[in-house]
């Protein structure tokens, strides 16, 4: 950091970057080298005597050694001044970019000696007896170096910045010319996204999720190395906090229970474990027939064999099922996981759009409800509906005026509600089985649908439930998550990243991230060395302290930071185009969780088993009601994706429903 600036614009790497690039290559080249010097020894005087192209023979030989000693030689220049300096000490790695420069205009010569190379091989203008060995070398360098010129370009391909054109960052123009700028060059990236471009919204959102990603990102100067390194620290420097507040008594563990009694001794009856664990099932199979070939890599497709139905887009259907494939794939793979019937399922969509959500509906006779499952995020189309994730007016019946809530998800449950009005869904199956409630559930993307979809039902079916699992943190505005826990039971695992991700905390990390970067002392490189290592054995104790140049910048969140490029304040859209990285939020308001959000946790003690005195391998957890405004800060921790997945969260829910087999059993006196 900050980014190379080659060739007049921008890139995604920066002057830091290149050191363990530099060392492979190298490796590699060394091998070259020594193998060709081996060959100009063995067979450079044999050259003379050849029949036809000796010279060029001997050109290509002495060539490519030169070659590869300049080459390592810019290499190992580079390597050193890339790893000096911290992070934001960019004066140290000055001569990085005139170096870099030079290497790659030696590609040139390269790609020549390289064809020059080609046609020796392959050429009948060559007449030379060669031993095997050299012509074996000779063979191995020419192919291996088209392999290492196509990386190349692959690589700049990857570091190419569409945004990176110095003439943004010019200062004739003011702050809203350059966050128009850079908003429609986002836009025009998305284009690129064809297969989205037809979508009934595809504009307005890419529009929207353009804005948030030029505000969140437009004048910090990052590019994904800093991002990456900047997690490592941030969590070396959270565990650091956590320790000093634990020395002064500050700070202590949430009070946990493992007995469901005390948990749901206070909330209505259809608040169980079990019930949860049996709606968790029905929302994990709405990811069709990629959870299943997912969890069974290698026979998968023979599990979902016995559910097709062959040519079933030919068939006349009892059922209305929405784009899936001609033999019913994804139909196979709810079937699989959910163990329903065909007559169990009344309609199932997996037309997935921009803020539309594939989602089927069933007769749960277990627990007498018609249940809307909505899926999770499983493509593109819902990462971009995810983003678009600033606060958008969210009026409804028997919610506080001017709530608001996740503008991907409010256009997500309006127009799942179109499709439930359009096919008479519900209304025909409660003709079908009018004592049955409405249960809705989902996953992650489509937890918060749930709710949003179950606060927009509830006036005509005021009994309705909703559980949701993983549920993103900004879905609703604080007054109306208020309301929800009437009818909403949130449940979420450990450090899942998901249920602390929103606009603002995403903005907070950002902000952390550019201080924590500005107060480390150690090069990039080491960086992301010691990630590997806290990865393996978690971070060391001395680690806390000799990360840091000034252990006072890391306690504080400055307005300015040496990562940030030259911005001015503006009076438009002050909000979003701020200077003050710390103060620009995208949001009108902040969003939360929605319902009792019931927090599920890995037991921190180790328990004994008093029968055979042998430690329980298996894991045990623990679960406590939490508050929304427990999630509204990103933590960094080693298991904060793997939460997330809805597999793990079965597991937890899994395991306290049998631990609660081995509780004594209460009798009233």
């Amino acid at each position: 950091m900050p980014a190379l600036k080659l060739f007049g614009r921008k890139w995604l790497a920066a002057t830091d970057d290149l050191v363990y690039p530099g060392l492979f290559e190298i490796l590699i080249r060394l091998t070259w080298l020594i193998l060709i010097a081996i060959g100009c020894v063995k067979y450079y005087a044999n050259t003379w005597k050849c029949r036809l192209g000796g010279d060029v023979v001997r050109v290509y030989l002495l060539g490519e050694v030169t070659i590869l000693s300049i080459v390592m030689i810019l290499t190992l220049f580079i390597i050193r001044y890339s790893s000096r300096g911290s992070i934001t000490d960019t004066h140290a790695r000055r001569y990085v970019e005139p170096l870099l420069t030079v290497k790659i205009f030696m590609i040139l010569p390269e790609i020549n000696w390289n064809i020059l190379g080609t046609l020796w091989i392959s050429s009948k203008n060559i007449d030379c007896e060669m031993e095997q060995y050299t012509m074996t070398t000779v063979k191995a360098m020419v192919f291996f170096n088209w392999i290492l010129i196509g990386l190349t370009v692959l690589g700049f391909i990857l570091v190419f910045d569409p945004l990176g054109s110095l003439d943004i960052c010019e200062k004739d123009l003011d702050d809203s010319s350059k966050h128009g700028k850079i908003s429609r060059i986002w836009r025009r990236r998305f284009k690129f996204l064809w297969w989205m471009r037809k979508d009934e919204r595809a504009n307005e959102t890419f529009q929207h999720v353009a804005g948030l990603l030029t505000a969140l990102f437009r004048g910090t100067d990052l590019v994904p190395s800093d991002v990456m390194a900047g997690l490592i620290l941030l969590r070396v420097r959270q565990k650091r906090e956590t320790h000093e507040l634990r020395s002064l008594n500050l700070l202590s563990r949430p009070k946990y229970t493992v007995d469901a009694r005390d948990i749901f001794i206070d909330t209505p009856s259809w608040m169980t474990l079990e019930n949860a664990y049996h709606f968790l099932k029905l929302s994990i199979a709405s990811y069709g027939q990629f959870f299943v070939c997912y969890q069974h890599i290698c026979t998968g497709c023979f599990r979902l064999i016995p559910n097709l139905t062959c040519c079933g887009c030919f068939r006349k259907k009892r059922k209305v099922i929405l784009d899936d494939n001609c033999c019913f794939c994804n139909l196979s793979g709810v079937k699989y996981i959910s163990k329903l019937s065909d007559d169990d399922i009344l309609f199932a969509s997996f037309k997935n759009h921009l803020c539309e959500i594939p989602f089927y509906v069933v007769a749960d006779h277990k627990t007498s409800s018609i249940a809307i499952i909505i899926r999770g995020s499983l493509s593109l189309r819902d990462l971009i509906t995810d983003i678009a994730a600033a606060s958008e007016t969210f009026e409804c019946p028997g919610l506080p005026p001017g709530s608001m809530a996740h503008k991907g998800m409010i256009l997500g449950a309006k127009a799942l509600l179109k499709q439930l009005y359009h096919y008479k869904i519900l209304e025909m199956a409660f003709n079908t089985y009018p004592t049955y409630t409405l249960t809705l559930t989902g996953h992650s993307l489509g937890a918060g649908v749930a709710v949003l979809l179950g606060i927009l039902l509830r006036p005509e079916y005021p009994n309705l439930r909703v559980y949701a699992f993983s549920t993103p943190a900004g879905v609703i505005s604080r007054s109306a998550a208020k309301v929800t826990e009437e009818f909403v039971l949130t449940i979420g695992l450990g450090d899942d990243l998901v249920m602390r991700l929103s606009v603002e905390s995403t903005e907070d990390l950002r902000t952390s991230l550019l201080a924590t970067l500005a107060a480390c002392r150690l090069p990039k490189y080491r960086v992301v060395l010691n990630g590997f290592g806290y990865a393996l054995h978690g971070v060391p104790e001395q680690d806390l302290n000799k990360t840091w140049a000034n252990s006072d910048i890391i306690n504080s969140i400055p307005g300015q930071s040496p990562l940030l490029t030259y911005t001015e304040i503006t009076n438009n859209e002050n909000r979003v185009l701020t200077s003050d990285i710390s103060q620009r939020r995208f949001s009108k308001m902040r969003l939360y969780n929605a319902g009792l959000i019931l927090h599920l946790a890995r037991c921190k003690h180790i328990e004994t088993d008093t029968r055979s005195k042998k430690k329980k391998n298996e894991k045990k957890y623990e679960m406590r009601w939490a508050q929304p405004e427990e999630f509204t800060k990103l933590i960094v921790m080693p298991r904060m994706l793997l939460d997330h997945l809805p597999e793990n969260l079965e597991k937890a829910l899994a395991t306290l429903i049998e631990q609660q087999k081995d509780l004594p059993i209460y009798f009233d006196p």
